[in-house]
Order: structure tokens, then sequence, then C-alpha cells
């Protein structure tokens, strides 16, 4: 995978399984995949978060270390605004996560998965800012393996597509608001 992590494609054809090796109920398995994808969706919000707060640190060390006209680069105003607006996106995506977390192992209801649409839609559109704008942030040495930035920058894009981008979840917690 893009992020370094061990990925695989898995095909099963004319696979028979006897009645006595199934797991769970014949004809039921949706409602347990979704369960455990919600509970999956839950702990890569926590992941993510995780990543970003790293992000977030070399970020800001950068910036305070980083000299150009002979002060740091941090001490330009514009510079600041954009490290204040990734420490937003990390607070509210905090602030998601927790709520995904209290709801991960709860009754699967239209409220917890709606509740889940929308911390994964905040985590992962907060993941892809944070990482897109410490790269920015950083120039050229954001992206070389060298230097730690570039691993949890492709991880964030990873989080931010696994089990549904931003994209499918807003659509999810729109679909789950017309029905509430």
């Amino acid at each position: 995978t893009i992020d370094g992590r061990k990925g695989c494609e898995l095909f099963l054809d004319n696979v028979q399984v006897g009645a006595d090796a199934v797991l769970g109920e014949i004809g039921n398995a949706l409602p347990a995949l979704r369960y455990q994808q919600g509970r999956a969706i839950a702990a890569q919000c926590a992941d993510a978060l995780g990543s970003m707060d790293e992000a977030c640190k070399l970020t800001l060390d950068y910036l305070k270390t980083r000299k150009q006209f002979g002060v740091p680069i941090g001490k330009f105003q514009v510079l600041q605004h954009r490290m204040v607006d990734m420490q937003t996106e990390l607070e509210q995506a905090t602030s998601m996560a927790i709520l995904a977390a209290t709801f991960a192992d709860g009754e699967d209801n239209d409220d917890r998965r709606r509740i889940l649409a929308a911390a994964k839609y905040i985590c992962a559109r907060a993941a892809r800012k944070v990482a897109e704008e410490a790269i920015q942030l950083h120039g050229g040495i954001g992206m070389t393996w060298e230097y730690n930035l570039a691993h949890h920058a492709k991880r964030l894009v990873m989080i931010a597509h696994q089990f549904g981008d931003d994209d499918h979840h807003l659509k999810a917690y729109a679909k789950l608001m017309q029905v509430a």
C-alpha cells in the first residue's frame, strides 16, 4: 500500500462451507459485517489522531527551527495561521473520534451509523487537510522517506480512503438524516 503496510487480494471461487462450519446465522452476515465495520471506523479515527498529532508536532518544530531571512519561518503570520488551521482540524477530529468510540460498541441502529459516518467524514477530511498542510509547510523535505512526516502523511491518506472516503460517509450521513 502507499503507506508501506501490507495488503493483498483474496479471491474465493467455488468455495463451499458445510453447515457445521458456518459462523453465525446463515444469511445474516451483512448486519454482523456492518457492525464490525463501524467498530473499525471508530478505531481508524483514533489511529488518524495519532498521525495527525505527530504531523502537527513535526510541523511546529520545523517552523520553529527552519530559518529564512535570518528568522524562524514560524515568525511569519501566514504560516502561524496555517498551523492554527491544522490544530483546529486535529481538535475537531479528536472530538469526533471520542464520540465514535462511545458508540462503536453500542447497538447497531441509525443513530450509531449516523454518528460513525459523521466521525469518519470529519476525521478523513481532517486527516487529508493536516497531511497536505504539513507537507506544504515543510516543503520538499516533507515527502522524503528519511523524514517521519512522509510516513504519517501517507498513512493519513490511506485512512481517509479505507472503509469509504469522506464523500461516501457524507452521503451516508445525509441519507440517515432524511430517515430521522
